[in-house]
């Protein structure tokens, strides 16, 4: 049986055994870069890109004999080795790794890696990328032509600015190793901003060290109203923000609409159990908004975007969402399960918190007008302190549209 041999290059140089197996191949595929240290003047030479279409040639090209792979580094390190097995039985294919571009930088870096958090962007979704990396003292970024180096330090330097945080920017530090092993290696270290005024080779691996990052909280979830900062009691309370949490059902990762954010509670509940999600907080008050960015700093909640405007008129400027939290509608809540209608996937959800009565009654009749299954829960939370005072808060009503 013939063997698929994938085999990692570092610095353009075939280890020995890398080289001893590519002597029995019939078929080499691999980069135009890689095809330079090729040696062997009886194999048939091919361009591994693009690698869908390329698939089937090296699938007819096994029935005839060994077939060699050259890829950088490691290929099961964010490489082409997960395309490979999902494509061709394991037993076929024999990998041969060489060392990453990321332990390579690391060295240059004089950084251990173990403790950082690896992220490649390698012709991936960028998503919020300040929550994707500002939450770690560690970050080693793979990246490509679209996110490149200053690319992202700019998006990190114009959220750190919107949410008013010049303190994180300073405690940032920047390292960027480019056309490592070549004659052009070059190693830069900056700031966030000197970054962005750099232009690097696409060759590169960027590291993020924050300096500042906040402490992993030992409470997920439970904030209180005392921890949360806000302005004239104007805030979820604790029982009401732990069922509305509960009701959205949040998923490990997508977009979250909190539409009358106010001092930005649930999104900040939100964003430190779920650090994958991407929260947009929006609120038409500056007050508030002001609040929602201190939170965001208190808490280190940088996958909470704040958001000034009014809905629904500045949703069009949001990527669709996966849940919608509406806490304060003022009038617009046909607008806005109409929007839940056409935006939300199968299995999304609109949670919408109501005190008045107009609210109240509207809500569930809009969300089944639109197909949703509605489900309304009213809490009336009463505290008892040791003192024997009893508080009792008006009751509020959470109409839940799930499809």
């Amino acid at each position: 049986m013939y063997k698929l041999f994938v085999i990692g290059v570092a610095d353009e140089i075939l280890s020995s055994a890398g080289q001893k197996v590519l002597t029995t191949c019939k078929h080499i595929f691999a980069t135009p870069r890689l095809q330079k240290i090729i040696f062997d003047p009886t194999a048939a030479i091919h361009n591994i890109s693009p690698l869908q279409e390329q698939l089937q040639l090296i699938k007819s090209s096994l029935l005839r004999g060994n077939v060699g792979i050259l890829a950088s580094g490691d290929p099961l390190f964010y490489g082409i080795g997960k395309k490979l097995l999902l494509n061709f039985p394991a037993e076929k294919i024999l990998f041969f790794p060489a060392l990453t571009s990321i332990q390579r930088a690391c060295a240059l870096f004089k950084t251990s890696w173990d403790d950082a958090v690896v992220v490649s962007l390698h012709g991936r979704n960028s998503k919020h990328l300040p929550g994707l990396i500002l939450q770690n003292q560690k970050t080693l970024l793979l990246t490509d032509n679209t996110n490149n180096p200053g690319t992202i330090c700019k998006c990190l330097h114009d959220y750190l600015s919107l949410i008013d945080d010049a303190e994180t920017a300073r405690a940032i530090t920047v390292m960027v190793a480019e056309d490592i092993g070549l004659e052009s290696q070059r190693l830069f270290s900056g700031s966030l901003l000197e970054t962005v005024q750099e232009t690097f080779s696409p060759l590169n691996v960027l590291y993020i060290e924050h300096r500042a990052v906040p402490k992993n909280p030992s409470i997920i979830f439970g904030l209180t109203e005392d921890d949360i900062i806000h302005s004239r009691g104007l805030i979820t309370k604790n029982e009401v923000r732990a069922a509305t949490l509960h009701q959205l059902s949040l998923p490990d990762s997508g977009v979250v609409w909190d539409v009358g954010a106010g001092s930005g509670s649930i999104s900040i509940e939100a964003g430190r159990s779920h650090p994958g999600l991407t929260i947009y907080a929006i609120e038409h008050k500056n007050e508030e908004l002001s609040n929602i960015k201190a939170n965001i700093r208190k808490f280190g909640c940088y996958n909470v975007i704040p958001v000034f405007g009014r809905a629904p008129e500045i949703l069009s400027e949001l990527p669709a969402p996966d849940r919608i939290f509406v806490g304060g509608s003022s009038g617009t809540l046909p607008a806005l399960t109409e929007l839940a209608d056409n935006l939300l996937p199968a299995d999304g959800r609109i949670v919408i918190n109501g005190v008045i009565e107009k609210t109240i009654t509207e809500a569930p009749l809009l969300l089944r007008r639109h197909n949703f299954t509605v489900q309304t829960t009213t809490l009336s939370v009463t505290r008892t302190a040791c003192s024997n005072k009893t508080l009792t808060f008006n009751p509020i009503t959470i109409t839940t549209g799930s499809r």
